[in-house]
């Protein structure tokens, strides 16, 4: 029996975030999440008259493909679903989380390679400029452990950040922000450990209110490539290619990443030196989905969090371009709410938000209080 909210869970991803036409070739990629919601969203996309291929992976396969990896056969991999993804007018990505770690034992130069021949042509290249897409995670009962709920509850939790969210309030309260930074300048953030500044002159803003994730809840921009200065301590874990870094701390000067440390310093410099890029950010964003509020170590939860901000070492966007490309893009996560320390947040020399609350006027309709339905 289907369970009615991967219907509704299907329609929005068909529906709201893709917007599926009739005759659009829409690619369902589905890693380790029952079939029963791959069907529901087959169906929804034949219903909207468009064509939909399903491609069923699973993450313990891809461990042993990459273990055995060579240039050669990624080269072969990245050919085939290079070809795919032009086929493409649509993506979906559904990902469910059955054992986190599952690549933590790969060595870096695996992973290193996997991101520079197939992520960065198939994903960075073709997927996310030329695809209607969105990406989303699949409720798991590895992601409860991890957000420190039961399996019923974070089910809960789930579907309502998801599904019941009203994400076109959302957009239309983010406009005035989206303004006001399109027009910005001087960025200056400070907290616990954090003293950063930069520039977002004429790079302009994208309000993101679920057609890009799911769930959604952010408003970004991004750094002139050379602008950065300071220092930055994150404050919450985020697991890259299977394993979990924490207490990141990066300096930068004029833009690049001279130092950066972790519990574990020589593997976070192994990711920043996959290419020049790496050292370099191409992403920064505030969070602001009323419904999340701790980190569980997925980014696509945690960049979401109300109060948070990421700053992306690594490729940078085509709608916000400040010139930087990576097989990288990292969504590392600062939180600002008094919990987790609190900060401030300065543009243009004018508070924007306090504490993880926003008290500037053309950003206060991203509050909670007036996100929530």
């Amino acid at each position: 029996m289907q369970d009615p909210r991967h219907e509704q869970l299907a329609e929005v991803l068909v529906n709201y975030s893709c917007k599926i036409q009739p005759g659009e070739n829409v690619l369902i990629q589905a890693y380790d999440i029952p079939i029963e919601l791959v069907e529901a969203v087959v169906m929804q996309v034949a219903k909207a008259g468009g064509n939909p291929l399903v491609d069923l992976k699973k993450e313990r396969l891809l461990r042993a493909l990459l273990e055995n990896a060579t240039e050669e056969s990624l080269t072969i991999i990245k050919d085939v679903e290079l070809y795919r993804m032009k086929k493409m007018d649509a993506f979906i990505g559904i990902r469910g989380w059955i054992n986190p770690k599952e690549l933590s034992d790969l060595p870096a130069e695996k992973t290193n390679l996997y991101q520079s021949i197939f992520y960065q042509k198939v994903h960075s290249e073709v997927r996310v400029p030329d695809t209607k897409w969105v990406v989303l995670r699949y409720p798991t009962s590895t992601m409860a452990y991890m957000s420190k709920m039961s399996t019923v509850k974070f089910e809960e939790f789930y579907y309502n950040v998801t599904t019941k969210v009203d994400y076109k309030k959302m957009s239309e309260l983010m406009n005035p922000a989206v303004d006001f930074l399109k027009k910005a300048d001087q960025v200056k953030i400070l907290g616990k450990g954090t003293d950063l500044t930069f520039s977002i002159k004429g790079i302009g803003a994208v309000k993101c209110c679920g057609e890009r994730n799911i769930p959604d809840g952010e408003v970004y921009s991004c750094p002139i490539k050379d602008t950065v200065n300071g220092k930055l301590l994150y404050n919450s874990p985020s697991t890259y290619h299977g394993f979990t870094f924490e207490n990141i701390e990066l300096e930068f000067k004029d833009g690049k990443i001279i130092k950066a440390t972790a519990n574990d310093t020589k593997r976070i410099n192994e990711i920043f030196d996959i290419d020049e890029g790496s050292r370099y950010i191409g992403e920064f964003a505030l969070g602001c989905n009323p419904y999340i509020t701790q980190a569980i170590d997925e980014s696509l939860f945690d960049e979401k969090i109300s109060g948070s901000f990421h700053f992306t070492p690594g490729n940078a966007y085509d709608e916000t371009d400040n010139g930087n490309r990576s097989a990288v893009h990292w969504d590392l996560v600062c939180i600002q709410t008094p919990e987790y320390g609190g900060g401030e947040i300065w543009i243009d020399n004018q508070l924007i938000r306090k504490d993880g609350v926003f008290v500037h006027e053309a950003f206060q309709g991203l509050n909670p209080e007036n996100m929530k339905k």
